[in-house]
């Protein structure tokens, strides 16, 4: 579809994806403050993110740094889907975890214990300061039949000097050992989208729009979840990628720099 026929009106709830949206690293992409800070007084909206690195409270510093209002309530993010997916389960649970002081904060939050003395659950992230030594930890965590969850896939991210590897480099490398994730618990995971759903208080897919810049983290996740979408190309996606995938948005557009004229 053409932009043309795209119109906000139809919507009762709005899921945007930040990194590679809104931002580049701590950068705003041009025209994105005004937009969004204007989809805030018009639309009911939700932060989705699959980044892990900030814990809710950060990440709602984040935003306000570059110019967004956003409170803690508006953001769901993977940690705090991993926090949530693991207390299905347990109350108090033992993790060990590779990932920053975001993911730690959400799981500490809900009641769960980081540590290294008898984890029954393995949670992966992203984490810049990877090593052999915790991947060999993580590996005595599922030899001993621990239960393993990734916070997401994500090969990539989109930062101002270029891409960096994303949560998905971690998953490949348990994957290498001979692991599978019990769940990737961020986008495009039908428990995320179900997540964001009930955060957005909509009981029909169909009135709300999921605005990413992934094809196989946002998009699907919205077509997953019966959602219409639009695909902008500031971040992850180029048009030329999206030309030849056979993953489709509802809508695309170059930056959601101009949505304002959609209201």
């Amino acid at each position: 579809m053409r932009m043309t026929t795209f119109s906000f009106k139809k919507y009762q709830g709005i899921l945007l994806d930040v990194d590679g949206v809104i931002v580049k690293g701590r950068d705003p992409i041009p025209g994105a403050i005004e937009t969004v800070n204007h989809m805030m007084q018009q639309s009911t909206l939700l932060f989705l993110s699959n980044n892990s690195l900030y814990s809710r409270k950060s990440y709602a510093e984040k935003l306000k740094s570059v110019g967004l209002n956003a409170s803690e309530d508006q953001i769901l993010h993977s940690g705090l889907l991993v926090a949530r997916y693991i207390s299905q389960f347990e109350q108090a649970a033992d993790v060990f975890l590779i990932g920053h002081q975001g993911l730690h904060d959400e799981l500490t939050v809900a009641g769960h214990r980081v540590t290294e003395l008898n984890p029954q659950w393995l949670v992966t992230g992203n984490d810049e300061q990877i090593n052999y030594e915790k991947l060999t930890k993580g590996l005595q965590v599922l030899l001993g039949g621990g239960r393993w969850i990734a916070s997401n896939a994500d090969a990539t991210y989109p930062a101002p000097e270029g891409f960096r590897p994303g949560a998905g480099s971690l998953v490949g490398a348990f994957r290498g050992m001979g692991y599978e994730p019990e769940a990737i618990v961020g986008k495009p995971s039908l428990f995320c989208m179900n997540q964001a759903l009930a955060l957005l208080g909509v009981d029909d897919a169909k009135k709300v729009l999921m605005i990413g810049d992934r094809l196989d983290s946002d998009i699907e996740g919205a077509n997953n979840a019966g959602m219409d979408s639009l695909l902008v190309f500031s971040g992850v996606t180029s048009e030329s990628g999206y030309a030849e995938s056979e993953t489709k948005a509802t809508f695309t557009k170059p930056s959601i720099d101009g949505l304002i004229e959609a209201y």
